[in-house]
């Protein structure tokens, strides 16, 4: 049951990021956003990858729950690129003298 549950939250988190990700390249604008608080999702994540790492039981099942790991690194990715948009908007912001 807490891997279905663990699935949910992983599929929840995946769905809205490509949402923000898109928000951020449209908006051209740093406003609003948190560097902060990406970060901490990121390390957030960097903790549930290590986690699968280090859980014995989980590496021994590793063919079988692939997907689980997956997830988490595509979450990363897609918080990693808002990081990186966040950047882009803010030298943007600079740029119009906001």
């Amino acid at each position: 049951m807490s891997e279905i549950l663990e699935i949910i939250m992983i599929l929840c988190f995946g769905a809205s990021w490509p949402f923000n990700v898109y928000k951020s390249y449209h908006a051209r604008t740093a406003k609003g956003k948190s560097l902060l608080f990406l970060i901490l999702i990121e390390v957030g994540y960097i903790a549930g990858i290590a986690a699968k790492f280090t859980n014995p039981v989980y590496m021994a099942a590793i063919g079988e729950k692939w997907y689980v790991l997956f997830f988490y690194c595509l979450n990363f990715s897609m918080v990693a690129a808002d990081v990186v948009l966040y950047f882009r908007n803010k030298r943007l912001d600079r740029l119009a003298g906001v």
